[in-house]
């Protein structure tokens, strides 16, 4: 009753704050968002269904070590938030790639935005859907998983399709605060069932579990791929991609939009609380029954087919396990939350670089309200495709599993080439689409090497983004030196300059110490180091 209250009440809330009038309202909300709204809901469309899983999961099996993901993204967001975004807003662009076509060209624009279709489509919205309806199913198991996925993406399409970005958002804002006080009381009961905080940290203290800096040979988290390949995942996430900034676009000032990326981050800090230690502690409290589980580090593959310990089930075991009848309706309004926010903003997403990337070079006379029609008729594609594919990726294990892996191997070339494009003003749009195309190939490379070939290159994947980031980098850099430079036009308002901080630091001279974005972002940056500290 719970949940079909939460369920009823959010596609309303949602639907009347819709904006359909015209392009901006639909697909950036009017550009008129406040900090608080966009901090809220730019947490509540990264925290997927899959992410409940996927940190619990990792939890029970190798500790804190994912945790570094999420810290290391802090330190991003606070770069971010410093450098990228103030041109992101001021340029009045709709989506990342555009950004691409205004520094360099229409090449560029084109090959990420139809990058990030594809992925949007077939592995966000679809793995969003089918990560979604198992969790449901282990709580329902009657149900058929097609009738699931059917429903949540009929809850998610309903208030995204009809309203556009301002539903989405102003949904967000609700899951967002159900989404955290729903986990944090997971959390609380967990650790209480297992004696307190004390008892907790006597119970894993010893050898790795609470602690983040791992061996060079972790298969989880090695030390030296937390430093130098997490930061280029982590910036791909939060400034690449469309899903996320699009949130940031939507704000109603560059200040509103650094203040509500910085909100993030410090949420982003209590995730090894609500989302990561209940999974450690649902190891100490034996929540699988399973009796002389080896108190070390055994892949999730290992402890399925031996053990007959899922670790998917983590979290949904620890709901129905430790929280009375009431409390479980809440909990899973929370899973809801992060399903049906992580599945709004793709659908958002997608229509968003559909209609503005290429149905509007089709069509360039196009009206507002036609370009809010075709985005519609997109999401509903978008979602029908989706749902589709999701019960077919039972199939495909790796869409899942190596989902961060292959990630790791496409976003490096478009990281660089952003970087480039910032903080260099030679970069040219020739050297940038070969230098996005020989990072595919590589990248495209190694995928065949170890999953068709089943050859092991002997390197953990955060230590080969690095590595395809410098290829990339060289490559732009070789073939930028060697052909026409960029004109005048495309570097001089798309490129940072020292003037550009002095000009900043001039503004903020009479601004309140507490509202100064730049001391916002060194206690959010002390905040991240204290807590690595507290868990070295």
């Amino acid at each position: 009753m719970v949940l079909l209250a939460y369920i009823v009440f959010i596609i309303w809330w949602a639907l009347k704050h819709g904006k359909t009038e015209n392009s901006d309202d639909y697909f950036l909300a009017g550009r008129n968002l406040t900090w608080p709204m966009v901090g809220l809901s730019l947490f509540a469309a990264s925290v997927s269904s899959s992410t409940l899983m996927g940190h619990s999961g990792e939890g029970f099996i190798s500790g804190i070590a994912v945790f570094n993901y999420n810290w290391i993204s802090v330190l991003v967001l606070a770069f971010f938030a410093t450098f990228f975004l103030p041109f992101y807003i001021r340029s009045g662009i709709f989506t990342m790639p555009e950004f691409l076509e205004r520094r360099f060209d229409g090449r560029s624009r084109t090959y990420f935005s139809f990058i990030t279709i594809i992925g949007n489509v077939f592995l966000d919205a679809a793995a969003t859907l089918y990560t979604g309806a198992l969790i449901i199913k282990m709580i329902f198991p009657e149900a058929e998983i097609v009738w699931i996925i059917i429903g949540m993406a009929a809850v998610a399409g309903s208030y995204t399709i009809i309203g556009g970005l301002s539903s989405a958002i102003n949904a967000d804002m609700i899951q967002a605060g159900i989404l955290i006080i729903g986990s944090g009381l997971l959390f609380f009961f967990a650790l209480n069932n297992i004696g307190g905080w004390d008892t907790f940290v006597e119970r894993f203290n010893d050898g790795f579990w609470l602690k983040l800096t791992r061996p060079f040979d972790d298969p989880t988290v090695p030390w030296l791929g937390m430093w130098v390949g997490i930061p280029i995942l982590g910036f791909y996430f939060w400034a690449n991609n469309q899903v996320m900034v699009q949130r940031v676009l939507s704000a109603k000032s560059v200040d509103h939009g650094r203040k509500g990326v910085l909100l993030v981050g410090f949420l982003y800090l209590l995730t090894i609380f609500i989302f990561i230690i209940p999974g450690l502690i649902a190891r100490g409290i034996n929540l699988f029954g399973v009796e002389n589980l080896p108190h070390e580090i055994i892949s999730g593959s290992v402890l399925k087919q031996e053990y007959g310990i899922n670790t998917d089930q983590v979290y949904p075991r620890l709901i129905l396990e430790l929280l009375p009848v009431g409390l479980i309706g809440i909990i899973l309004s929370a899973m809801i939350s992060a399903l049906t926010s992580t599945l709004s903003a793709t659908l958002s997403s997608v229509s968003t670089l559909f209609t503005m990337d290429f149905y509007s070079k089709i069509d360039k006379s196009a009206s507002g309200k036609k370009k809010v029609r075709v985005g519609q008729i997109t999401a509903i594609i978008t979602l029908v495709i989706a749902v589709i594919w999701a019960p077919y990726i039972r199939e495909f294990d790796s869409l899942i599993a190596y989902y961060q892996e292959i990630v790791s191997y496409l976003a490096p070339p478009i990281v660089g080439t952003f970087f480039l494009g910032l903080f260099w003003k030679r970069a040219n749009g020739t050297g940038a689409i070969i230098g996005l195309f020989s990072g595919l190939f590589v990248a495209a490379t190694i995928m065949i090497m170890k999953y068709v070939l089943n050859i092991e290159l002997g390197l953990h994947f955060l230590l080969l983004a690095p590595i395809l980031l410098i290829i990339s980098l060289t490559i732009t850099v070789i073939v930028s030196f060697f052909t026409q430079p960029p004109s005048e036009e495309k570097v001089r308002d798309n490129t940072w300059t020292v003037q550009i901080w002095r000009e900043e630091t001039k503004e903020m001279r009479g601004v309140l110490w507490y509202k100064n974005y730049r001391i916002q972002v060194v206690v959010l940056i002390l905040a991240c180091f204290g807590m690595y500290a507290a868990f070295f």
